[in-house]
């Protein structure tokens, strides 16, 4: 659950929950999450680990997995998942009218030559 404001503890300064809409690109080392997991549940570990990922990362409950990021995590198969994943993950309002929460992340993948050098970069708004 996102806070609808939160504190900061120099200033003491509110700032609203809709002002944080951000969009940042991240590696996200799945062999270290499914390292250990049963073969026919790798895949199904490793989505759950990018939701896990995400709600960490972006401080929200709702995310939404996109359809290329759930091809790209399969697309070895249930077994063999891969080791590092590339996603863009943005905190966008949710527009709905009876919507638990005023902020969802959507995931989406990208796709990467190497992971070698790559750091978490904040993607500018379009």
């Amino acid at each position: 659950m996102a806070p609808s404001a939160k504190t900061t503890k120099k200033t003491g300064k509110t700032r609203s929950a809709l002002q944080d809409v951000v969009t940042r690109e991240y590696t996200i080392h799945l062999h270290k999450r499914v390292h250990g997991r049963s073969f026919k549940k790798r895949a199904p570990w490793a989505v759950k680990s990018v939701v896990d990922f995400a709600t960490k990362a972006m401080g929200t409950t709702d995310v939404r997995i996109d359809p290329k990021l759930n091809q790209a995590l399969w697309a070895q198969g249930i077994k063999s998942v891969p080791h590092r994943i590339r996603v863009k993950l943005e905190r966008k309002r949710n527009d709905e009218e009876n919507a638990k929460e005023k902020l969802f992340t959507y995931a989406s993948y990208v796709p990467v030559e190497s992971f070698k050098g790559l750091e978490t970069v904040v993607v500018d708004a379009e």
